[in-house]
């Protein structure tokens, strides 16, 4: 059962006030929580990123929004089951380039 989703946007130091702005935009839009602004990677992330948080009833109109909307930044998206390594690998869904991420900081 899929208790919520993430949305991880990617970033770098020319990118981060483009995805401040997605991810404020999404934030006021949608019923999602915005995580921090990470100018560092953090956790299993290969680059700086954004969370955004939200309910399985709200994938249908943040995803697609995200989709049309990324203007090139990439977005990781994954449900939340409890199996955090099937969560971030084949339960994933990028748009974008696919990145390696760093499975050894889930365990």
């Amino acid at each position: 059962m899929i208790s919520a989703f993430h949305a991880h946007v990617y970033f770098d130091a020319s990118t981060v006030e483009q995805a401040k702005r997605l991810c404020e935009k999404a934030r006021d839009l949608f019923a999602l929580k915005m995580g921090r602004v990470h100018e560092r990677a953090v956790g299993p992330h290969p680059k700086w990123s954004c969370q955004l948080a939200f309910g399985p009833e709200h994938f249908g109109e943040i995803v697609p929004w995200l989709a049309v909307n990324r203007d090139g930044l990439v977005v990781f998206t994954h449900p939340e089951t409890g199996d955090v390594i099937k969560d971030h690998t084949e339960h994933a869904m990028w748009m974008g380039e696919m990145m390696p991420l760093k499975l050894s900081a889930l365990a």
